[in-house]
């Protein structure tokens, strides 16, 4: 399949403070072709990317103690993950967040609630958008 890297699936890190979000996303997905990590903050979505780099993250804006927008500042800055594909998610429309992603490089937004029959093929769009990623 296209979202096979030399037979390994790809890795999709989910970052988000709500473990029911994070739940619904694990039930949704868990047939996908596609591996998921989840991390429920920014500290901990920062341990698990040092064990596996993920091939596309999407992480929540408002987190408490570290939001999105500082912890795609903390994984960019780091050269392994600077091409990894990253992809706001926020369940507020808010003109200021998106305009902010935007503006510090963040590869696009995506607002919540995602139907939980969507979600799988949200995330295949998006592999396949930054397939040719050189991560």
């Amino acid at each position: 399949m296209g979202l096979r890297a030399k037979g390994k699936a790809k890795i999709v890190l989910f970052i988000d403070d709500e473990t029911p979000w994070l739940n619904m996303i694990k039930t949704a997905v868990e047939n996908a072709p596609f591996d998921i990590m989840i991390a429920d903050s920014g500290e901990a979505a920062l341990r698990k990317i040092k064990r596996k780099k993920p091939d596309l993250i999407l992480s929540d804006v408002r987190m408490p103690a570290m939001n999105g927008f500082d912890l795609f500042e903390k994984i960019r800055s780091d050269p392994r993950y600077r091409n990894v594909p990253y992809v706001f998610m926020s369940s507020i429309d808010d003109f200021d967040a998106r305009r902010t992603a935007k503006e510090i490089g963040a590869d696009d937004y995506v607002e919540k609630p995602i139907d939980t029959e969507q979600v799988e093929s949200i995330v295949l769009k998006l592999l396949t958008r930054f397939k040719d990623n050189k991560s």
